[in-house]
């Protein structure tokens, strides 16, 4: 699928053999291992607490926060096709840990 890119949080990616565009959540520092944690994006959603719409030039859909998945690049091809912004990141990765919240 292409040349190995650096990965960093925000990224937006398509992973072979898997149907959606992939947002990724984990940290820039984790991602150098070539494995990455993400969430699909999915085009039929409603928006809650964890689905949460974004929007790019070439992208546009709900991330799916509870979808969260470790997914190894190093065995997958992989293309870049966005980025979101830093205030988005957080947004989202705010939601992924409230679901690790004590109650």
């Amino acid at each position: 699928m292409g040349v190995r890119e650096e990965i960093h949080q925000g990224d937006i990616l398509k992973i072979e053999r898997i149907k959606n565009p992939v947002l990724v959540t984990s940290r820039n520092y984790f991602n150098q291992t070539g494995e990455i944690v993400g969430c699909p994006i999915f085009t039929q959603s409603s928006e809650s607490p964890l689905h949460i719409y974004i929007r790019t030039d070439d992208t546009k859909g709900y991330v799916q926060c509870e979808k969260l998945a470790l997914l190894d690049l190093n065995v997958r091809g992989y293309k870049k096709l966005d980025r979101i912004p830093i205030a988005e990141v957080m947004n989202i990765t705010d939601a992924i840990q409230g679901i690790f919240d004590y109650i």
